[in-house]
Formats: structure tokens, sequence, C-alpha cells
């Protein structure tokens, strides 16, 4: 089992930056794949940004792309989203997930491949 805790959310006004922390537990975390995910209200689970085991490949949605950064401490066991030029539509509550994975490049899109969840944190942007 993989417990993964997010942290850094909050309540900023457009065009503020956050820094997004997930720390995970219960599994060797260089061999966990990452993804942040978020969910506004209303609306389904959307994929925002993966990091593959090492961190050195990041694949982003392209709606965060150039705004939103991944990175991970392996030794920190924490996965990391940094937001910047938020908007308003970016409020929602945001999500890291986990997978143990083989391969050492896989970046992981889809909420099905990823068995382990945070309980989110919630980032609300005023405009």
């Amino acid at each position: 089992q993989v417990q993964l805790v997010e942290s850094g959310g909050g309540l900023v006004q457009a065009g503020d930056s956050l820094r997004l922390s997930c720390a995970a537990s219960g599994r060797t975390f260089s061999s966990l794949a990452m993804g942040w995910f978020r969910q506004a209200p209303g609306k389904e689970r959307e994929f925002v940004g993966a990091s593959s085991r090492s961190g050195s490949i990041t694949r982003y949605a392209d709606s965060v792309k150039g705004r939103f950064t991944i990175s991970r401490d392996n030794a920190k066991n924490t996965v990391y989203l940094q937001v910047n030029s938020l908007t308003p539509e970016d409020t929602a509550v945001y999500y890291c997930a986990a997978a143990v994975s083989i391969t050492y490049s896989n970046t992981l899109t889809r909420a099905g491949d990823y068995p382990y969840w945070g309980q989110g944190t919630q980032v609300t942007v005023s405009s």
C-alpha cells in the first residue's frame, strides 16, 4: 500500500503562485510513477501532469503547460507541483496519485492507471 498526503493548497488571487506537495510512504518512492489531477465542482477529474520514476520525464495537460511544473525529490519521498499564473479556472481540488512502475520512463496520464490517491488539497483562485 502507498499512502499519499497532499499539502500547500489555499486561497490566492489571480496571477499568484503556489507549490503543492505530496508526501508518499509505504513503498520505495523511486519505484513510483507520480501524477497530479484536479477536480473542479461539477466537473470530472482531469489530468494535470505526470512524472516518471526519476523525474527526468514529465508530461502536462495542454491547459497548464508552461505554467505548472512537476518535480520530485526521491530522497524526501515527495513530489511537487509548482503552479504559476493562476486563474479562477484553476480552482479545484488537486490530487496526487501514484503507481508502481517497472519502466523508468513511464508517465501515466489516465486516472485509471493510478491505484493510489491522496485526499486532495483545495486551491481556490479569486479574480
